[in-house]
């Protein structure tokens, strides 16, 4: 067979292009990624020749093979030119021939295509290894025309204004785990979103926490619309900003069964539903059958109603991420051996619901030995009552609240007393508890005793409520008045007695409690 002149002749301009102008000798590799670096430290035309053998039939059989077939010299000079391109652009020689191998259509598109497909994926973000990634696990990266379409939304979108504002590793998940099909229509997505409510400027936060493929890219732009109605009445865009990865989640087979079940029971209420959403909104990360355990388990095992477990959800919604089995019924148990009833679970959990999911071995074990400690019996419903009380707070606040009581004088029997008729006073902040004893001693001149009476005194907030009527009653009746009949009547009558205009309602309420 007659030979091929003008592969021949394109052979010999690419020796002797190769013999004269390429560095392929490079101190920085590995010797066993570059073969031109495996020559022994001879003189300077053996090694020239050994690379010049070694690299240049390395370097022919990607320019010159398609498919297994010999192309014409133009894909001889494309591919070797190709691989000068992707080394100028920062992609090592091994990552080089594998990407020429896994993507013949490379040799078919002009090297300017190639260099601003490469620049356009280096403005979002993805440059050095990240870019080398990419195009190893998604060849088809360099070449597909869907590729083009997105990066420029997020580069060039002015009115979207992406620039910068999504992660790189975002991007780099999305191309690499994703068809470029799929890609078609993430525009229109996005636009979608805007429309739904969601603010431009947190458009950004939004993309960098859902799974993007999942979100925006596997919906269509009808099952995309039909999403955002659905969330619409239950805390639309708000919803959305409080947990993007709601957009993850199929609507048919995950969304509205999960909401549905929510919705039904409360009655069909849809506000009161959305209340639950907005303050868990990842409720909806669990399944319907763990949301139906949860639920029928405090129906038959703590006898509650299910109008009463419901209102118990919209206190506390995090009780689904509660165990059922390593939190829930060992503390219903634990409730139950202290001799309260159903009706009393009830409104135990209403008023202490986090008793559900704290950590037994770090935080309620401690609680529980300490009030024993002062005088607690176990099993009994004043140490549940206790132990409602004390789980807003810390155990560290809890121990230096009963430091600053012993401090001032009351026993261990004193505080039991206290605190079986005022629980609260276990929990109240023990900087803010120590402020009030010491303007009860020192200012108002009273005993500490009187709190033995009167524990919820020390409830009361100090400059809004104590120290204003203090003073105001002080003018008429001197020193000698009741603590109690000073703080427990209302503003109103408080306001009709002292002939002053009433204060603040704000100030009725008690002191703000410690917090964990």
């Amino acid at each position: 067979m007659a030979a091929n002149v003008f592969l021949l002749h394109t052979v010999s301009r690419l020796r002797s292009f190769f013999a004269t102008s390429l560095p392929f000798t490079n101190q920085n590799q590995n010797q066993n990624q570059n073969p031109c670096t495996s020559v022994p430290p001879a003189s300077k035309s053996q090694s020239k020749s050994k690379c010049q053998s070694t690299c240049f039939p390395l370097f022919i059989s990607h320019a010159v093979t398609v498919n297994g077939a010999h192309s014409a010299p133009m894909f001889a000079d494309s591919g070797i030119m190709l691989f000068l391109l992707f080394q100028e652009m920062g992609f090592n020689d091994k990552d080089a021939r594998v990407i020429l191998d896994t993507n013949a259509a490379l040799t078919y598109l002009p090297s300017d295509h190639i260099r601003s497909r490469i620049q356009l994926l280096q403005s979002v973000g993805l440059k050095g290894l990240a870019l080398s990634r990419v195009a190893l696990k998604r060849p088809d990266v360099l070449t597909a025309p869907e590729i083009d379409a997105i990066l420029s939304v997020i580069v060039d979108g002015d009115d979207l204004d992406l620039k910068g504002k999504i992660e790189p590793a975002q991007i780099e998940r999305l191309l690499t785990g994703t068809d470029p099909r799929f890609l078609v229509g993430f525009e229109t997505k996005l636009r979608l979103l805007l429309q739904f409510g969601i603010p431009k400027e947190k458009l950004g936060k939004v993309l960098n926490t859902v799974n993007l493929a999942k979100a925006l890219c596997f919906k269509s732009s009808e099952e995309m619309e039909r999403l955002l109605a659905f969330l619409h009445p239950f805390g639309g865009a708000d919803l959305v900003l409080r947990w993007p990865a709601i957009l993850n989640y199929d609507l048919d087979s995950q969304l509205m069964p999960r909401i549905g079940y929510l919705l039904e029971l409360s009655g069909q209420d849809h506000h009161a539903t959305a209340t639950v959403l907005r303050k868990f909104p990842s409720a909806l990360a669990y399944s319907l059958d763990h949301l139906k355990d949860h639920v029928e388990f405090l129906k038959s095992y703590a006898g509650l109603s299910y109008e009463e477990i419901f209102r118990v959800i919209l206190v506390y919604p995090s009780l689904f991420s509660a165990s059922r089995k390593r939190k829930l019924h060992p503390r219903i148990d634990f409730l139950k051996q202290c001799k309260l009833s159903s009706g009393d679970i009830y409104r135990f959990l209403i008023r202490a619901p986090l008793f559900l999911s704290l950590s037994f071995e770090e935080n309620l074990a401690n609680k529980l030995v300490f009030l024993v400690k002062i005088g607690y019996k176990n099993r009994t419903k004043e140490l549940a009552m206790a132990m409602g009380a004390v789980t807003r707070c810390s155990c560290k606040n809890f121990q230096a609240v009963v430091g600053v009581l012993l401090s001032y004088g009351l026993s261990c029997r004193d505080i039991l007393e206290m605190s079986k008729k005022h629980p609260q006073v276990l929990q109240y902040n023990h900087k803010s508890l120590e402020d009030k004893l010491e303007y009860l001693t020192q200012e108002m001149g009273r005993e500490v005793g009187e709190l033995l009476s009167f524990p919820a005194f020390l409830g009361y907030k100090l400059d809004g409520r104590i120290k204003h009527r203090y003073e105001e009653r002080r003018k008429v009746l001197g020193e000698g008045m009741s603590i109690n009949k000073l703080l427990s009547v209302s503003t109103a009558s408080f306001a009709s007695t002292s002939r002053k205009k009433p204060i603040s309602e704000a100030d009725e309420n008690e002191e703000e409690m410690s917090q964990n």
